[in-house]
């Protein structure tokens, strides 16, 4: 924490290619996870929840996931049944994604908040921690 999000590129649900230095936004949650994973479809739950809330406020999600080319489908299917909203990327080479190696990601669901500066503010927010830290910083005054 406290160092520069290094930056990527991959591509969307789409096939365009989509980099982290382009997604301009006052906080934004890299999230990490899997269709495969069953921790991260429940996380994904909360992700909707403060993405509604927060999404006009200057806060969003970008998930990479770490699905495999051969469950591309199932990645795809996920997004949808989960109502996932917000950027979608893969290189679909799973565990061994550069992306994932370049952040050290261990296990899933992973996630790095970074602010407007590109730093890394915080990591491992789940379930109430991350609207709990959004309202902190969003809102100091309270």
């Amino acid at each position: 924490m406290g160092g520069k999000a290094p930056n990527f590129t991959l591509n969307n649900v789409l096939g365009n290619p989509v980099s982290l230095r382009d997604i301009k936004q006052k906080y934004l949650l890299i999230d990490f996870w899997a269709s495969w994973c069953r921790p991260c479809r429940r996380e994904n739950k909360n992700l909707v929840n403060v993405y509604k809330k927060y999404k006009n406020k200057g806060f969003s999600i970008v998930s990479i996931s770490l699905d495999e080319y051969s469950k591309k489908e199932d990645w795809i299917k996920a997004i949808k049944s989960d109502g996932l909203a917000w950027t979608q990327l893969s290189d679909l080479k799973g565990m061994e994604s550069p992306v994932a190696l370049l952040y050290r990601v261990a296990k899933l669901p992973q996630n790095f908040l970074v602010d407007a500066d590109g730093i890394i503010i915080a990591k491992d927010l789940y379930e109430t921690d991350l609207e709990k830290y959004l309202e902190k910083i969003l809102y100091p005054q309270k």
